[in-house]
């Protein structure tokens, strides 16, 4: 079933032109417009099916920087102060607050990669606690066992997956610009080897500038244009349930399960990395890539079905600017639950947390994430399609950092000093194949 998601209502009418078009309204597609908007510029933030509807309402709304990779690292940070700020700026509420994600185990290995983490974080003045086993069975006093350890963050926070994406749509409109849903993108047109318009199902826009936010229809996308950016999804189970009768942290992990507190009182259960792998033309195609990180990921990881060959996303197929393509077909990923992972989150969220055993479930669903092979975006303009710049493969990690990655795309695409160093994150590095050569298309 689908995730929660708060509607918002948006125009059907596109305009003829606008200064940047933005193709995809998750959270990266909604801040990269809303920033966009906030310079003056005219934006036209177009989904093919519901603001937010895909990854951006599915995931547990952490908002970390504890364990990031180095890489996301200052993005995160800066993401974390554009939350508050996107509140106080817009009247609009994402469900954010800085209620310290709580991290516990009984693994010496996991301490000790949470504590090298630690070290590096202290580098970069960033808040992170250690805690011994009496400092952790004080934090983790819910659960009512006893832990070696743990990790509490002070400074990091959780936002409302179901608001968020919405709250920035509204404030997109708010400043002038548009968004449009259940218009689709089939493709960009170009003049002198540039950008020149985005081509949707009821129309075209004029503009030299677009951002393909397309979260897992992304790699698609790009391979009509001959532009390789591998990516592959893993399907991931999340379920909700009602408010527990007493006081639960905020925001839990432990390895064999994970909570986090909506803005209505229910929580949000997870098992962190347990997914399915779905088979598609695409895995296939980036599969020697993926391939390392599977292997490290193999006790989390499950066979899957053809459900993801079957919706489309990551189809190999050429698709024509005059005709439906597969994304009008599958307005919204919503892959099915898997209820084997239902019922076992649960049993151990309840084993975890007692005072968890009086809730009931009230929803489950699932999502597919995408990722790259390292588990970094791709941030950056193209320079075989001048005008146009990818914002994709988030690895799971793109709500959380949407406020930053948002601010940095729109810096880029308007010239701007950047937010953060973008280096790290050009697409260029994913242009040769595991081998180091130049990969075929």
């Amino acid at each position: 079933m689908p995730a929660p998601l708060t509607p918002v209502h948006t125009s059907a009418d596109l305009p003829a032109q606008a200064d940047v078009v933005v193709i995809g309204g998750g959270i990266i597609g909604a801040f990269t417009a809303y920033y966009l908007a906030r310079r003056g510029m005219k934006v036209a933030l177009v989904e093919k099916g519901r603001i937010g509807a895909e990854q951006s309402s599915r995931n547990w709304g952490w908002c970390r920087q504890q364990n990031r990779d180095a890489r996301e690292l200052p993005m995160a940070t800066k993401s974390l102060e554009l939350w508050e700020q996107f509140a106080e700026q817009s009247g609009e509420q994402t469900g954010f607050t800085r209620c310290g994600l709580l991290y516990l185990s009984n693994n010496d290995q996991e301490l000790e990669g949470w504590a090298r983490w630690g070290e590096f974080a202290r580098t970069v003045n960033v808040q992170t606690q250690m805690l011994t086993a009496e400092q952790a069975a004080e934090r983790g006093r819910a659960t009512g066992k006893p832990w070696k350890g743990g990790v509490f963050a002070p400074t990091d926070g959780i936002a409302d997956p179901s608001r968020a994406a919405p709250a920035v749509a509204r404030a997109i409109m708010a400043l002038g610009s548009s968004v449009h849903q259940d218009c689709a993108v089939r493709g960009v047109e170009t003049e002198g080897g540039r950008l020149s318009a985005v081509v949707t199902e009821k129309g075209t826009i004029r503009t030299r500038l677009a951002v393909l936010a397309a979260g897992a229809w992304a790699s698609s996308f790009c391979r009509q244009y001959g532009i390789r950016f591998p990516q592959a999804t893993i399907r991931q189970t999340v379920l909700s349930v009602t408010a527990p009768s007493q006081e639960i942290p905020s925001a839990l992990h432990t390895t064999g399960a994970s909570m986090t507190r909506r803005f209505d009182g229910s929580y949000t259960l997870a098992i962190s990395g347990r997914g399915r792998v779905d088979i598609t033309p695409q895995l296939l195609r980036f599969s020697t890539q993926f391939l390392p990180m599977f292997q490290r990921r193999w006790r989390n990881l499950a066979p899957g079905g053809l459900e993801g060959w079957q919706a489309g996303h990551e189809s190999l197929k050429r698709w024509r600017l005059d005709q439906p393509t597969q994304m009008e077909r599958m307005r919204i990923l919503d892959p099915s639950a898997d209820a084997s992972a239902v019922a076992l989150t649960y049993k151990r969220a309840v084993e975890l947390v007692p005072a968890l055993q009086g809730t009931s479930i009230k929803a489950s669903w699932a999502g597919y994430v995408d990722s790259t092979p390292d588990g970094v975006p791709g941030i950056g303009e193209m320079a075989s399609l001048p005008g146009l710049v990818i914002a994709a493969g988030f690895s799971g990690h793109g709500f959380g950092i949407g406020p930053g990655a948002g601010h940095l795309i729109a810096d880029i695409v308007s010239g701007v000093s950047p937010i953060v160093d973008p280096r790290p994150y050009h697409p260029d590095r994913f242009q040769t194949s595991a081998w180091g050569k130049v990969a075929d298309f």
